[in-house]
């Protein structure tokens, strides 16, 4: 597996079944790595590009999908965000979204994971969230997820030790449910 993820840290509360339409202005994904042989950090982000939530009956058997903008990799430092979206990392110019489609929702001792199929430069990846934090607000869903990814099962290797291999996730997304815009 590409991916692992902590436990639980905040509630998680079952919304109603339905579809909820993620809403890429209200959403962050950011991302925690090192560098330099792992002596410094770097925090950065992508931004959301859009995706939906079906919530089932039973929950177990909910959905999700989202796509990213690869190209929105951002760290603030202009060289090293341009290198990264290059053909040496992410390939934007080729591979301009990165895709999640889930495959199982699972429960355990009050934790909820979200199992699936992550799409990088058309490699694809089992990975497993941690939901955190779920809760229907008015019409609004907003959930927290976390997951560990390696960059290199994604065939992304470039300069070892000077680029981070794992990159800590932390997704913070809201949906609309029927009858609620955004």
């Amino acid at each position: 597996m590409s991916a692992t993820s902590p436990g639980p840290t905040r509630a998680v509360q079952i919304p109603p079944a339905g579809h909820y339409r993620l809403d890429p202005d209200l959403s962050t994904i950011t991302f925690r790595t090192r560098h330099m042989f792992g002596l410094g950090a770097v925090n950065g982000s992508f931004a959301l590009r859009g995706g939906e939530i079906s919530v089932l009956d039973p929950p177990t058997e909910s959905t999700a999908q989202a796509e990213i903008a690869a190209d929105s990799f951002t760290t603030g430092n202009a060289t090293r965000d341009r290198t990264v979206r290059s053909a040496k990392y992410l390939d934007t110019a080729n591979h301009p979204l990165i895709r999640f489609t889930s495959q199982d929702a699972a429960t355990a001792d009050g934790a909820w994971t979200l199992t699936g199929v992550l799409d990088v430069r058309g490699t694809q990846r089992p990975v497993r969230l941690a939901i955190e934090q779920c809760e229907l607000t008015g019409g609004r869903l907003t959930a927290s997820a976390t997951t560990r990814i390696d960059r290199t099962e994604f065939g992304i290797t470039a300069q070892p030790g000077m680029t981070g291999r794992y990159l800590d996730l932390t997704l913070d997304l809201t949906s609309h449910g029927p009858g609620e815009t955004g």
